[in-house]
């Protein structure tokens, strides 16, 4: 590797560039003049500003405020640096070392990369759940009220007197076997064919007409309450609309300010979306809702008997998929749930007769065939 290198020096006071020899040293850079003047740069006093990246000239600067400057266009000029003076010259950068950085780099945004998906996956879904069970209800109840307005305006919500009452009559039942709660349960029923339900933050179960329609028994249908009824007290639906919403909604429920609702509610329903609850989510979900059944005298075995008609009338149907396709696959669902049944109770719940629950499953579609007989079966 030579000691002599070609370059121009620039005095810092003007842009003339002068052509110069520059030899190197074990401690300084000896920059030799045309007119045969030597100026002399101790390494240690050395500044570089270019010459980082591959095929960028080399640029040194000496002195202060107007530094001095000599550029060198070949970059293995810091490689001969190196070698002649390795001790004293370690603040410049060597080009033997390129590859190296290369690889580190590469490396550490691999790891940036890493850091940022276990936080995704691990570290936001931490955080709802830590800020869940402060958020106050009265946001829960408003948050859910607004979604509510977005996904079921009134005019597609299925409204009767007399048999609507009826089936809140069975989620105020459900509700008594969580007297604890500081949610007030409240029924919506959506007139679309998709059979589904979901619950919303504060305490709103929302259920579209073809999963009541689907039911067999009434008890069934309690069921599927039970099951969504867990996801309200349990905050699943709440920490996920602060887990996959914006930051400005992750703020407000910290705070409890719901000045934005709409904002917030239209936030919460492309959420709702696109929900697909966690495995364990579901599980607890799932786990709970039997033992609110129990809890309250509904025999489990009509929990699994409507999970067996999903799986056996509906396989591929799109329709059902829409609410299967949201729980974890149904044969194993079913047979952890035969596992936590237990022994049915001795004397379970019966809400309706059969020919009741056809009348009251057909909420959407019929009117009642008279007041009278529709306040006889609420009660």
């Amino acid at each position: 590797m030579p000691t002599l290198w070609q370059g121009h020096y620039l005095d810092g006071r003007q842009a003339t560039r002068h052509r110069v020899t520059i030899q190197l040293t074990t401690t300084a850079l000896h920059i030799v003049k045309a007119d045969g003047r030597t100026i002399h740069w101790p390494y240690g006093e050395i500044t570089q500003t270019q010459g980082t990246y591959e095929g960028e000239q080399v640029r040194l600067e000496h002195g202060a405020p107007l530094p001095q400057a000599v550029i060198v266009e070949d970059s293995t000029f810091l490689t001969a640096i190196q070698e002649a003076a390795a001790s004293t010259a370690t603040h410049f950068h060597n080009p033997r070392q390129r590859p190296l950085r290369v690889r580190l780099t590469i490396l550490a945004g691999i790891a940036l990369m890493g850091v940022i998906a276990g936080f995704y996956i691990w570290g936001i879904p931490g955080l709802a759940k830590l800020v869940a069970p402060h958020v106050p209800v009265s946001w829960e109840e408003q948050l859910g009220i607004s979604v509510l307005e977005q996904i079921a305006p009134l005019a597609n919500r299925c409204v009767d007197r007399h048999r609507l009452p009826a089936l809140e009559s069975m989620v105020t039942r459900l509700s008594r076997g969580m007297p604890d709660s500081p949610y007030r349960i409240r029924l919506t029923v959506v007139d679309r064919p998709v059979i589904n339900a979901f619950a919303l933050p504060g305490g709103q179960v929302v259920v579209f007409r073809g999963l009541l329609e689907a039911t067999e028994t009434p008890e069934q249908f309690a069921g599927v309450l039970a099951h969504e009824l867990q996801h309200i007290y349990k905050q699943h639906s709440t920490r996920a609309i602060i887990e996959q919403g914006s930051t400005s909604l992750l703020i407000a429920a910290v705070s409890g300010d719901f000045t934005g609702a709409l904002a917030y509610g239209i936030e919460g329903a492309r959420v709702l979306g696109i929900l697909r609850y966690s495995r364990l989510l579901e599980d607890e979900a799932d786990r709970e809702g039997l033992a609110l059944l129990r809890t309250v005298g509904i025999d489990p075995a009509e929990m699994i008997a409507f999970y067996r008609i999903m799986e056996a009338q509906h396989p591929h149907d799109a329709a059902a998929s829409s609410y299967l396709s949201t729980h974890p696959d149904t044969h194993d669902r079913i047979e952890k749930l035969i596992a936590l049944a237990g022994a049915p109770p001795l004397h379970p719940v019966k809400f309706f007769s059969n020919e009741e629950w056809k009348g009251l499953r057909s909420l959407c579609k019929h009117p009642a065939s008279s007041p009278q007989a529709a306040t006889d079966t609420a009660q």
